[in-house]
C-alpha cells in the first residue's frame, strides 16, 4: 500500500503531515556534508577507518573532560563547514546538543562559530532530534543551510551520570560504553544543491513520544530505550502504509546488544520482522570481543558519528537506497535516578534515501 497523498483543502497542495507525528517532505532536504571526530578507543574499533579524525589525546589539550568535549564539538563543526564549501555566514542555524547539564559542551563549543543556535537535549537521541528539526526548518523555507551536530565523551558522561573514573567502579555486562565522539552534518534546501552530489536526502521524519515502561536500571540503557524505538517505528509504518521490506536497513542509535535484541523481539510481537535488515550504531562502533565495552556503545556521539561516517556514504554510493534511522534516548538525569524515578525514553525516526530513490522517496 502506498502513502495516502491527501490534498490540503485550504492551500490546494499535498499535505506533508502523516498520522499524529510524521512528516513526509515534498521537497526533501539534502545532507550535503558530514564530519566525524572520535577518540582512540573508537578509532581502534571496526569503523576506525571511516572516521574523519581520531583524537589520541582524550583531553584534546584541555584542562577538564567538559572542556575536551566542547573542543570535540568545535573541531567537528569546523570540519563539516569546511567540507561543505560554505562559509559560516551562509549557515543560518545550528541544531546541536550533548549529554551534559545545561548543554555546556555545546554552548562553549559553539561560541566561536557565531551561528544562531538551538541547543537540544534528547539524550542519546539528539542527532535524530536535530535532523528532524533541521529538515523541517529547511524544507519550510526558514533556512537554506543548517548545521546539525551531537557529541558525547566517555569521561564527562561517566562523571555526571555514573561514577568519576577515579572510583574504578565495576560495570555490569548490560552497561554500555559512552562513545567519545562528535558527528555533524550540513542540511540544505533541495533548491541549493551544489557541485557535489548530496550524501542523502531526508524524505520523512517521525517525532518520538515519551515512553515510560516503569524501568529503573540505569546500567541497562538499551532495555530502557527499546520500547520507545518500537513505538516510533510502528507509528511510522502505520502513518505511511509501508511494509518494513521497503527499507534496506533499520538502524537504531545505541540500543547495543541488550537493547537491540529486545527491540527485535518486541517488534516481532506486532508481526513485523526487522532482524534481516537491522543494525545498531552501538553494536557496530566497537569490537565486543576485543574491546571492553560490554553491551556496546552509547551516547549522543555514537549515533552521530556512525551515521556521519558509515551510513551516509553507503547511501551516497548507492550500496544502500533507503534506511530508517531511529535515534534513541533515555530521558533521565542524575537527580531523577537518585530519587528512584523511572527512566522514560524517546526515539526519533529519520528516513534517509540515496539519489537512486528519485523524487521524495514516497512517489
Amino acid at each position: 500500500m502506498g502513502v495516502d497523498r491527501k490534498m490540503d483543502e485550504k492551500t490546494g497542495t499535498l499535505r506533508k503531515q502523516r498520522g499524529r507525528a510524521s512528516v513526509v517532505f515534498e521537497n526533501p532536504p539534502l545532507i550535503m556534508a558530514a564530519a566525524s571526530t572520535v577518540g582512540k578507543k573508537e578509532g581502534d574499533g571496526p569503523l576506525g577507518v571511516f572516521f574523519d579524525r581520531v583524537e589520541l589525546d582524550p583531553m584534546l589539550g584541555k584542562k577538564s573532560w567538559e572542556e575536551a568535549e566542547s573542543e570535540l564539538q568545535s573541531r567537528t563543526a569546523g570540519l563539516v563547514i569546511e567540507k561543505s564549501g560554505l562559509s559560516k555566514e551562509e549557515i543560518r542555524y545550528s541544531f546541536a546538543g550533548d549529554l551534559l547539564a545545561q548543554l555546556i559542551a555545546t554552548s562553549f563549543g559553539n561560541i566561536n562559530l557565531e551561528i544562531p543556535m538551538f541547543g537540544l537535549y534528547g539524550a542519546c537521541s539528539t542527532m535524530g532530534e536535530g535532523l528532524g528539526l533541521g529538515a523541517m526548518c529547511v524544507e519550510g523555507g526558514f533556512a537554506d543551510h543548517v548545521l546539525v551536530g551531537a557529541s558525547s565523551h566517555f569521561a564527562s558522561a561517566e562523571k555526571q551520570f555514573r561514577f568519576p573514573l577515579e572510583y574504578g567502579n565495576q560495570r555490569p555486562y548490560s552497561a554500555t560504553w559512552t562513545v567519545t565522539g562528535c558527528g555533524a552534518v550540513i542540511v540544505s534546501s533541495g533548491d541549493c544543491q551544489g557541485k557535489e552530489a548530496p550524501l542523502a536526502k531526508i524524505t520523512a521524519v517521525t517525532t518520538g513520544k515519551i515512553v515510560d515502561m516503569d524501568f529503573h536500571d540505569s546500567m541497562n540503557m538499551g532495555a530502557a530505550m527499546a520500547p520507545a524505538a518500537v513505538d516510533t517505528l510502528l507509528r511510522y509504518l502505520e502513518a505511511t502504509g509501508r511494509d518494513i521490506t521497503h527499507w534496506d536497513k533499520v538502524v537504531t542509535g545505541d540500543l547495543g546488544f541488550e537493547g537491540g535484541e529486545l527491540f527485535c523481539a518486541l517488534v516481532e510481537r506486532h508481526k513485523v520482522t526487522v532482524r534481516d535488515r537491522y543494525a545498531d550504531c552501538g553494536q557496530l562502533i566497537y569490537d565486543r570481543e576485543a574491546q571492553d565495552v560490554h553491551a556496546g556503545g552509547s551516547g549522543c556521539g555514537c549515533a552521530g558519528t556512525v551515521l556521519s561516517a558509515y551510513f551516509l556514504p553507503l547511501l551516497q554510493s548507492g550500496e544502500l537506497r533507503r534506511i530508517l534511522f531511529l535515534a534513541t534516548g533515555a530521558m533521565m538525569s542524575p537527580d531523577s535516578v537518585k530519587q528512584g524515578e523511572n527512566i522514560p525514553a524517546v526515539a526519533h525516526l529519520i528516513e534517509l534515501c540515496g539519489e537512486t530513490c528519485g523524487g521524495n522517496g514516497h512517489d
